[in-house]
Parts: structure tokens; C-alpha cells; sequence
């Protein structure tokens, strides 16, 4: 199981030269990529303008949004800023995609808030087609730059409806489980590659996973603090903190427990912005 570790830019207070500095350290290792979060209508970097600076001072490490929301953002203009981006850094992005639940992101959002799944649908399709080469209407010219990757980025697809397991398994590369349990996340991928074979795709069906941790003096109330206001009074926060890591032994369980149930890249999303958190957790992980 590959090892990932996320990027603080949703860290409310966070300085941009501090992000920079993050994304130089975890290209030294040993994390497989330097994921970003995304939060629209509050503070917080925007996850592919961070990914673009981190391209610039990085050379190994893998670039993801693990989780960005696709359908507030124009379908044509997000195609290719993802193209760019791989191509920038030398086809080194994995764009995970899912539609929120907080309702004040979508305020001025191409799509309403409650047909979000519908036009997330939509969105997918065209980002594919573009990536294929396609044009976006009849009688349009191509999207580029050409892929970096041959079809474009990897996607991936996070959500836990019924409809958003389906979606992953018939339009993206691989799904994302964002705070849940091992167990969760393993019975939510199920689902997922069901999707996928009932579709007829072949190949392997990537399966990532995300949690927040924060260790060290000001793990227990920066954390919580932050993943409060991140998730606010919802179900969502509820289920993060209560697989909130806190403790160098609670991420050794869990990066045991994601392995043991098939998880081909765990990603560990950091609660507070401190850089000694990059040296924590590559301690643990070796």
C-alpha cells in the first residue's frame, strides 16, 4: 500500500509560503503524493492553483485533489486546467472529483445545489471526451495541452450514495473513500467495483482512502478545531473525528488496518499546519 500524505491549504490561517515549503519536503519522501482538500465558500487555498505551485518544486511525488468538488467549477475550463497541470509536472496528477455537501459552496455555481449529481454526471463525460482528443461541441477544436497521460489524469470518483458508488464505477479510473472506518471504506468500494464489472470495464479499479491526522502537543485541540470548522455541523464531521488520528499508534493501526483490506494508496490529510508533521508521520511510515 502506497502512502500518501495531504497538503494543509484548507488549514484555516495557513501561510503560502508554508504550503510551498510543504511540497518541497514531501518530494524528498516517502510519500507517494501530496494530496489537496477543497473548501469553496470559506478560507482556504484553492487545491489546483496549489498543485500547480507544487509542480514547480517537485519532481517525484505524485499531485492529487483528494477531494475537489467538480460541478461548481465550468466543466471545459476544469478539463483543462487538469491537462495542465499534468503536463506541467510530467503527467504526475490524479484528479479525485466528488459534489460536497455544503450547500453554501454551490452560491454563483454553474449547477444548482440539488442537481449537483446530475450535472456531476454530465461533467465526467465531457471531461473524458476532452481528454480523448474530442471537442467539447460539434465544429470546436481540441482541448489541450494533449495528455500527458495517455487519456488523460488519472480520476477519481469519492461520494457514499447509492448513485455516487455507481458513478465511480462506470465513469472513473478509481473511488475515494474520504474519512470513513477501513471497514466503511472496504464496503463502499465493494459497491463501487460492482459498478465497475456491471459496466463491463476492465483493468485494475484503483481503491483510495483518506483520513486526518495531526500528532504531537497540538494534535488533540488544533485538530479537532480545524475539522470542526472544515465540516461543520454535519454527519460528515461527525464521521471524520471519529477516525480523527492523534496518536503515532492510532496511525500505525490504521495504516495496518487500510492494508489489510486492499487499499492501493492511503492518504493522510493533515488537521493542523505545522511542517514538523511531515517528519511525524515519515517517521512512522519509514
Amino acid at each position: 500500500m502506497k502512502v500518501a500524505i495531504g497538503s494543509p491549504n484548507v488549514v484555516k490561517g495557513v501561510d503560502a509560503r508554508l504550503l510551498m515549503e510543504w511540497a518541497s519536503r514531501v518530494d524528498g519522501g516517502p510519500f507517494s503524493s501530496l494530496g489537496t482538500m477543497d473548501i469553496v465558500s470559506s478560507y482556504g487555498y484553492e487545491p489546483l492553483a496549489v498543485l500547480a505551485a507544487a509542480a514547480a518544486v517537485t519532481q517525484r511525488v505524485r499531485l492529487m485533489t483528494n477531494i475537489m468538488l467538480g460541478p461548481v467549477r465550468n466543466s471545459l475550463i476544469l478539463a483543462k486546467q487538469a491537462l495542465s497541470i499534468d503536463a506541467i509536472s510530467g503527467g504526475r496528477l490524479t484528479l479525485g472529483l466528488a459534489v460536497g455537501s455544503r450547500e453554501g459552496d454551490y452560491l454563483g455555481s454553474p449547477v444548482p445545489f440539488r442537481q449537483r449529481g446530475r450535472g456531476f454526471e454530465e461533467q465526467l463525460v465531457l471531461i473524458k471526451r476532452l481528454w480523448a482528443g474530442e471537442p467539447a461541441r460539434d465544429g470546436g477544436g481540441p482541448v489541450g495541452p494533449p495528455p500527458a497521460q495517455s487519456g488523460g489524469p488519472e480520476l477519481l470518483v469519492g461520494g457514499y450514495s447509492s448513485q455516487a458508488l455507481d458513478r465511480a464505477g462506470r465513469l472513473a479510473d478509481g473511488y475515494i473513500a474520504s474519512g470513513a472506518s477501513a471497514e466503511q471504506a472496504l464496503a463502499t468500494f465493494t459497491r463501487a467495483k460492482e459498478a465497475w464489472n456491471a459496466a463491463g470495464r476492465t483493468g485494475e479499479f484503483r481503491f483510495v482512502a483518506m483520513q486526518s491526522f495531526a500528532l504531537g502537543p497540538k494534535a488533540q485541540e488544533g485538530g479537532e478545531a480545524h475539522i470542526r470548522s472544515f465540516y461543520g455541523a454535519s454527519a460528515a464531521m461527525q464521521m471524520v473525528l471519529d477516525t480523527f488520528l492523534r496518536t503515532p499508534a492510532q496511525v500505525k493501526d490504521a495504516l495496518s488496518a487500510f492494508s489489510d483490506v486492499g487499499v492501493d494508496e492511503f492518504v493522510l490529510s493533515p488537521a493542523i499546519a505545522e511542517l514538523d508533521q511531515i517528519d511525524r508521520l515519515a517517521d512512522l511510515i519509514g
